[in-house]
């Protein structure tokens, strides 16, 4: 059943109300004030929320501007019931994000098709998202593929050959052979791993238990696990001397893996795109109960057209450089941090500077 709140301090109206949406085969839920309407919404999310204007504690304005800041609740349709609506009220309402007023007293019908309209709507965007999911999809079948034969090539046509050749190769070139095994397959792992988690990041997205389980999520203690990842990472590029920490401790409402990968991918992009001997910085600070992570590095850099195009299963110039990876990095970054109400953003200029923020609640 379409489940619908309504909140309203008078308890006739209320109670009317929700005895129209029962007859018409929705469940409504009741609300007595702002308070227990933004808990409910959180709780409970509705379909529609039907919001009485003047309220005492917290009035209509505020119930809204509060449901609209959460994730779980932000494009929940909200509809304000009002016996006032003047002009700065209704913009304000709208400035926050209302999708309709009603005014006091209204007909059930006129109730009842606001309630239609604006539901109504509500499949049109869901329809719109689903054929966004729809290109992904086919995005994936495009790219996939490809990326995952690359180093299975290299798996099978190593291993074929110490098969067939292994008494008559020398040890070294086994042992060489065996490397370029090892480098493919964790490659391969990378690859599906990443594929793994953007689907699952975009299931969450469209789950509000999911979303409001990864937003309860904390860990503590940040400024060693980011110290640790990026000496790996530095590490493993071989950028050792390169690499420049600025870390300040702090906890943060995300888990340890999430936060591992955030770094993860942030610094696999400013070593694979920046030159060796190019310095590349980590630094973290916190600013008004915010975790600010950001890594510069002084390498090929991007526009500002293409950094409004970045997408997952997308790369540039790929036909000028040789490039590994299905384009999924900083696409996984940023979801990671709208997820869990925070922002990503990036500021670069192309062959001097590229500065990548994520910022998350502390």
């Amino acid at each position: 059943m379409t489940k619908i709140l309504v909140i309203e301090d008078e308890e006739s109206i209320r109670e009317n109300i929700l005895e129209l949406l029962e007859a018409e085969n929705f469940q409504g839920i009741g609300a007595i004030n702002g308070q227990v309407g933004i808990k409910l919404a959180i709780a409970q999310i509705p379909d529609l929320i039907l919001c009485d204007m003047m309220m005492p504690e917290v009035d209509g304005h505020g119930v809204l501007k509060a449901l609209r800041s959460e994730p779980l609740t932000a494009t929940i349709p909200f509809i304000f019931l009002t016996a006032k609506a003047d002009k700065n009220d209704v913009r304000t309402g709208m400035e926050l994000g209302a999708d309709d007023y009603i005014t006091k007293p209204c007909t059930p019908q006129e109730l009842l098709k606001a309630i239609a309209i604006r539901l109504e709507k509500q499949k049109t965007i869901s329809r719109q998202s689903q054929k966004m999911l729809d290109e992904l999809r086919t995005n994936i079948s495009m790219s996939f593929p490809h990326e995952l034969r690359t180093p299975l090539n290299a798996i099978l046509g190593f291993s074929e050959l110490i098969l067939s050749e292994y008494q008559v190769l020398e040890e070294s070139d086994i042992l060489e052979m065996i490397g370029h095994i090892n480098t493919s397959g964790h490659r391969l792992y990378r690859l599906i791993q990443n594929f793994l988690l953007y689907a699952e990041l975009e299931i969450a997205a469209t789950n509000p238990e999911l979303l409001k389980e990864m937003r309860n999520s904390e860990f503590s203690g940040v400024k060693s696990l980011l110290a640790e990842k990026a000496r790996q990472q530095a590490k493993q590029a071989n950028r050792t001397d390169d690499l420049h920490l600025n870390l300040q401790d702090s906890s943060v409402a995300m888990d340890s893996m999430r936060l591992t990968k955030i770094v993860e991918e942030l610094l696999d992009n400013a070593f694979k795109f920046s030159l060796e001997g190019t310095p590349v910085f980590l630094s973290s600070l916190v600013e008004n109960q915010t975790f600010i992570l950001s890594v510069k590095d002084r390498g090929r850099g991007m526009t500002a057209d293409r950094i409004a195009q970045l997408q997952a299963y997308r790369q540039f110039d790929r036909q000028l450089y040789q490039q590994a990876g299905l384009g999924l990095g900083l696409a996984i970054v940023q979801r990671l941090a709208e997820l869990h109400g925070g922002e990503f953003k990036i500021e670069s200029w192309p062959q001097q500077e590229t500065i990548v923020c994520v910022s998350l609640p502390v």
